[in-house]
């Protein structure tokens, strides 16, 4: 106890002022001993705190500003298709939309030990025909027949390219009984050498008059043709109006209960005939080779114009029907 008295009057020596006055010593409130220290902790905390908020702000801003000059497609984004082309005559070619392509597979196509073109896919093969006229003078429709020939289309009349008369295919009727007699399906074509819808519409119904409903498994083919190295009244007719011949006969043969076709070759199917105006209707190609690379959709094929069948003198066009 002694030396605790002792202390105390040592720190009131020390504390005194110079004129001996002994000031009163007031400790300070204890709120106020422990307030300095945590406004001191919490201010520094403070400034960490806006410290790393501004370090954050910045970071967000210098990536946005990055972000804003990128000019490259979002790596989910679609690629672009490349357009598609054919060749065709040294041409590159779009091909036109609404027209149905071309679906047959090109390993299917095979020649046979008679140099004839095969089809055959899932199955299912393609038959072989013929097509004759007057030009073929007279026919062995049985011979034709054994020599695996299973449909035959005949000209059935034509029309002049001079005067533009009408004229019957002197052999038709009786290459008519004849194929039917050996078993073989029929169809028919004419000849055209219309210069308008109206002279389509004629030849129509000259084939009707001709047919006199007789039943044909095969269709009623429009064969409209320039004629080469000739004078010919169809030369300055052109593809549009050439397109309203076809469409004109095909729906006067429909209106009579067949079904109509038209033949055309890679030319006019390519540059002259609109075939998205002959969708509805059978086409009939010509094409000479081992399988056709025509693009758009076509559903007989002549593939050969010296082909050679027993019961027939000289050559022959053959036909394969998908």
């Amino acid at each position: 106890m002694y030396d605790d008295l002792s202390r105390v009057d040592q720190r009131e020596r020390e504390s005194r002022p110079p004129g001996g006055t002994v000031l009163e010593q007031r400790p300070l409130p204890r709120s106020h001993a422990r307030k300095q220290p945590r406004r001191i902790r919490l201010s520094v905390l403070s400034l960490a705190v806006s410290a790393a908020a501004l370090v954050v702000a910045v970071t967000a801003l210098v990536v946005a500003l990055r972000g804003s000059g990128r000019t490259e497609p979002p790596s989910d984004a679609a690629p672009q298709e490349e357009e598609v082309t054919f060749q065709f005559g040294g041409r590159t070619m779009t091909p036109v939309e609404g027209i149905p392509v071309n679906p047959y597979d090109q390993s299917a196509f095979h020649l046979d030990g008679k140099h004839r073109v095969t089809y055959e896919r899932d199955g299912r093969r393609a038959k072989t025909g013929i097509d004759v006229s007057s030009h073929q003078q007279e026919v062995d429709w049985q011979a034709v027949a054994a020599d695996g020939i299973d449909f035959a289309m005949l000209r059935l009349g034509r029309r002049g390219y001079t005067e533009g008369g009408l004229f019957p295919d002197e052999t038709f009727e009786k290459n008519l009984q004849g194929a039917l007699d050996a078993g073989l399906e029929v169809g028919v074509y004419f000849f055209s050498q219309a210069v308008s819808a109206q002279e389509a519409e004629e030849e129509a119904a000259y084939v009707l008059e001709a047919l006199d409903g007789r039943a044909l498994a095969f269709p009623v083919a429009f064969d409209w043709e320039s004629i080469p190295g000739e004078a010919a009244r169809t030369d300055s007719l052109d593809g549009e109006e050439m397109t309203r011949c076809a469409v004109a006969f095909c729906k006067r043969i429909a209106d009579g209960g067949y079904r109509p076709a038209v033949y055309f070759n890679q030319t006019q199917g390519y540059l002259r005939y609109d075939l998205r105006e002959l969708s509805e209707y059978e086409l009939w190609l010509a094409e000479y080779g081992d399988s056709p690379d025509f693009y758009y959709h076509f559903d007989l094929w002549q593939y050969s114009q010296s082909g050679q069948v027993d019961g027939i003198q000289g050559s022959v066009d053959l036909n394969l029907a998908f």
